[in-house]
């Protein structure tokens, strides 16, 4: 039984950050995790009627590369009630990213976790994928380490492309909400075209919560923070429920017309249901 049965989820809310994933699908060499289980896009849609969501959005995770058939063929089989962000090389020609927006996909991540080295994003190739993401009205998704926010935001913010930033910013713990990222993506955010999930708490190392959310949400009123689960939690997969993802939502927004916002109004703007 749930521990408050009364916390039942607005009509419309919307799950920001989920992977579909098949263990035999090829692995891509540069890679921080891997799939421990085959998870299909319609065990996702059971989990979302479960608990009242109407819509998703499936993250392109590291271990498939530039392979986004898996995520475009769940996309294909969600009649509309799910997007998606892919991986792709910085040349992606216009053509297929607009053929992959018409498919569902919203963005294209940049999942630059745990790497030796960054890519360079001031190049003239990413400058023009940024450019043409502007063009589309899709988003960069990005996944860093908190510390290196300050090395990737300028470049996309030049562009004005839209950005979304993946759990909290991945802020170091033991600097908490002090540190020099943290202060870039609070930065980046009041300048009105940098959203946040609020979602992967466990991967910030056991640091407390509530003081990000209420530093990423003052003076926003909700409008740049988004929730999502980060199903089926990768590397946590027995440790995390999604009714957990739901409670801890509650716990740290008690106020009911914020949360609205970040589960209905904002991200159904931003990813576009």
């Amino acid at each position: 039984m749930d521990a408050h049965p009364a916390r039942q989820l607005p009509q419309g809310a919307v799950d920001c950050h989920a992977h579909v994933m098949q263990k035999d699908a090829p692995l891509a060499a540069m890679r921080h995790s891997a799939p421990a289980r085959d998870v299909s896009v319609q065990e996702y849609l059971r989990i979302l009627d479960a608990h009242h969501v109407a819509f998703g959005v499936l993250t392109a995770p590291s271990f498939y590369g530039t392979d986004n058939s898996l995520l475009l063929a769940a996309l294909g089989e969600a009649s509309g009630r799910l997007r998606g962000t892919v991986t792709v090389d910085p040349d992606i020609a216009h053509g297929e990213l607009l053929a992959m927006k018409e498919k569902g996909v919203c963005g294209v991540r940049l999942n630059w976790i745990k790497r030796p080295a960054l890519p360079d994003i001031s190049s003239a190739q990413y400058q023009r994928l940024f450019d043409l993401l502007r063009e589309l009205d899709m988003h960069v998704e990005v996944f860093i380490e908190s510390r290196l926010l300050g090395q990737v935001l300028p470049a996309i913010q030049r562009s004005k492309a839209k950005i979304v930033i993946d759990h909290f910013g991945n802020p170091e713990p033991e600097q908490g909400t002090d540190g020099e990222g943290f202060k870039r993506l609070l930065d980046a955010i009041h300048c009105g075209n940098t959203w946040v999930k609020l979602s992967a708490p466990y991967r910030l190392g056991g640091a407390s919560i509530q003081p990000y959310v209420d530093q990423l949400l003052q003076g926003s009123g909700g409008e740049r923070a988004v929730w999502a689960t980060d199903w089926p939690w990768v590397g946590f997969e027995n440790q995390i429920t999604y009714r957990q993802c739901v409670e801890w939502l509650f716990d740290w927004v008690p106020d009911e017309k914020l949360r609205h916002k970040i589960l209905v109004e904002t991200p159904g703007k931003l990813f576009g249901f």
